[in-house]
Formats: C-alpha cells, sequence, structure tokens
C-alpha cells in the first residue's frame, strides 16, 4: 500500500486538502490587515516590486488580463489604468475574503467598471482556452498545492502571444543578504504580525513558504515544462523576489 500523498506547508508535511484548509485559514486571518502589513513588512517596497511586474507585462489598451491571486487588488487596479476603458480585468482569488476586500477597496477608489471579480482556484481555472492576454499572479503561486498544474492552466488560457508574469519571493542571491534576511523573516516578522494582525502564526508560515519556493532556475524550468516560451525572470532586492515572464506561442 502506497503511502498517503502529503505536500508542504511551510516546513510542515501535510495532506494536499490539509493545505489548502490551512492556507484558506492564513488569509482569512490576515485578510483585514493584509495591506498594512505588505508596507510594513516591506517598508512600503512591495509596491515598486508590483511597478515592475506591472512594466513587464507590457499590457496594451483593450486587452483582457486575469489578475491570480489577485487578493486586495494592488495589480488589478494598476492593471486597468492601462487597458482602458476598451478593455477588462478580472481580479480572481481563491479565498472569499481576500476576494471582497479587493472589490471593496476598488469599489471605494470608484471602480465600478470594466472589471469582475471571480473566485477560482489557480490549479483549474474557470475561463475557456486562449481567454486573456496576460496573466499574472503576485505573491500567490508559493501558496499554491500544484503549481504546475496551476502553470498549466495559465498556460492554456492564455491567447497565442500572450504572457505570463509572476511575482514571488525568492532566493537571495547578493552576498552577505541571506543571514540577515533570514533573521528579519523568523525574528521580526512574526512579532510584527502579533503586534499588527493579531497573528504571530500565519507570518511564520509565510517565512517557511517562501524558503520551500523553487528558486529562480527552478520557477523558470516550471514554466517551461508548462509550455511558456522566451522565459526569463528578473531578481528584485537582491533576490528576495523575483518576477518571472514566459509568453505562449
Amino acid at each position: 500500500m502506497e503511502p498517503p500523498e502529503t505536500t508542504h506547508f511551510g516546513y510542515q508535511k501535510v495532506a494536499p486538502d490539509e493545505k489548502a484548509r490551512k492556507v484558506a485559514g492564513v488569509f482569512d486571518s490576515v485578510a483585514g490587515k493584509y495591506d498594512l502589513m505588505n508596507d510594513l513588512m516591506s517598508f512600503g517596497v512591495h509596491r515598486l516590486w508590483k511597478r515592475f511586474a506591472v512594466r513587464l507585462c507590457g499590457v496594451r489598451a483593450g486587452e483582457r488580463v486575469l489578475d491570480l491571486a489577485g487578493g486586495t487588488g494592488d495589480l488589478s487596479g494598476r492593471l486597468l489604468s492601462r487597458v482602458g476603458p476598451r478593455g477588462w480585468v478580472v481580479l480572481s482569488d481563491i479565498n472569499a475574503n481576500m476576494l471582497a476586500e479587493g472589490r471593496r477597496r476598488l469599489v471605494d477608489e470608484g471602480v465600478v467598471g470594466n472589471v469582475a471579480y471571480v473566485q477560482a482556484d489557480a490549479e483549474t481555472l474557470p475561463f475557456p482556452a486562449n481567454s486573456f492576454d496576460c496573466i499574472t499572479i503576485a505573491f500567490g503561486l508559493r501558496n499554491v498545492t500544484y503549481k504546475d498544474r496551476a502553470l498549466s492552466a495559465m498556460h492554456a488560457a492564455l491567447k497565442p502571444g500572450g504572457r505570463a508574469v509572476i511575482l514571488e519571493f525568492s532566493h537571495p542571491v547578493a552576498p552577505g543578504l541571506k543571514p540577515a534576511y533570514d533573521l528579519y523573516s523568523f525574528s521580526v516578522l512574526p512579532v510584527l504580525g502579533k503586534l499588527v494582525a493579531n497573528d504571530a502564526a500565519s507570518y511564520r508560515y509565510l517565512a517557511e513558504s517562501i524558503r520551500m519556493h523553487p528558486d529562480q532556475q527552478t520557477l523558470l524550468g516550471m514554466m517551461e515544462a508548462a509550455g511558456f516560451e522566451r522565459c526569463q525572470y528578473f531578481n528584485l532586492s537582491g533576490g528576495i523576489v523575483a518576477a518571472h515572464r514566459g509568453y505562449k506561442f
């Protein structure tokens, strides 16, 4: 008899359905403080990372864009200004609370037109093939149980000539950065999470999940295996974050 299949939730080995429940619990817990914690954790630099990712998307007026794991709508808001009134952005997230935060935020900013909100699993996207000119996923891929399935689903949903942009925490490459980054991640982040979001455990999971995520070159290989071409990545902040891009032809 084969042992039951397991995956990682941070450093823990868990069953795949248990990981899905645990990840949902993390984002249910932090949804209300998600944006504030992003600013505090990154000292506001996450805004520059996202700005770079949007530039990589190369979105033009009239295009259709899918923002996967779009959470509170940071990328969607930026992309909407690029696609213009003739374009369309779909803000999608598997977590209902995060999606509600994104919708509330965009509505508060006066966005009521060419945006749709879809609760969906990145591994099994509910869209026809060849639907989007661009697909983004920012700081969400590491939470997906089967990343290869998500990459394949993204490839299928793209139109020929379309591109996928993945923005994610990665592995530091700058000399001397890793020890300081590890100290900050495991000593400061949980304390900050406790003080601001009353949830140290979720931010301990954040630090662990980053370490378990594939490094830059491995993720590039996974994109190529899913069918993407002309794949490349860009290290940001010394490799703490990386932006990957690949095309469907």
